[in-house]
């Protein structure tokens, strides 16, 4: 049986998204001036920014990816994660050169922020897709050293679940028709704050 009714939502408000979207700006700027991410004094932040969450923070320019960089298990306050995420999707993106000062002003900003990740039974692949929900589902995969992990906004660039299901395996450097059954399958939920840039 699923856990998902179990499952910790972020229940933020979009108060909450503007001040975690400036701290994403903040850290980024802090990283083309000294080389690092700020620390930050969470002692004055609302209480649901001190809570422990997963994010992920994707950078665009125009409409092309400039970085994307996530935790997947939560581990910091909520504003730490995304401060030290902005700016390893900022910098340490290994598809991508360090932004440079000159982009900072094109860029585009979202943040992803996870839900309690909940395991998925299911006996195979007929029944996963079968719970699989389009468009509301991020998924990780896990099997031995290969893990793999989409955010449910890619539903709109593969928008049929096998699709969906044959890029996380190739997310997990697995063949597209894999299958096995020691395949551990979490879904999540996120809330996405964004600003964009023209």
């Amino acid at each position: 049986m699923s856990s998902s009714t179990h499952r910790r939502e972020p229940g933020l408000t979009p108060q909450d998204g503007e001040l975690l979207l400036d701290l994403a700006q903040a850290s980024i700027r802090h990283g083309l001036r000294e080389g690092k991410h700020p620390t930050i004094q969470l002692a004055g932040l609302p209480d649901a920014l001190r809570q422990t969450h997963s994010t992920f923070v994707t950078l665009r320019i125009g409409s092309a990816l400039r970085g994307c960089i996530g935790s997947v298990k939560p581990k910091y306050p909520l504003a730490e994660d995304v401060i030290k995420n902005a700016y390893s999707t900022a910098f340490h993106d290994p598809r991508f050169p360090p932004l440079r000062p000159e982009e900072y002003p094109k860029l585009s900003i979202q943040l992803s922020v996870l839900s309690d990740l909940a395991a998925v039974d299911f006996r195979n692949q007929t029944e996963l897709l079968a719970q699989v929900r389009e468009n509301r589902d991020g998924l990780l995969l896990e099997i031995g050293s290969h893990r793999g992990l989409l955010l449910p906004s890619v539903w709109k660039d593969l928008p049929e679940k096998e699709r969906f299901l044959r890029h996380l395996k190739i997310k997990a450097s697995l063949p597209p028709d894999f299958w096995s059954d020691r395949i551990k399958i979490e879904r999540f939920t996120t809330q996405i704050f964004s600003r964009e840039r023209e």
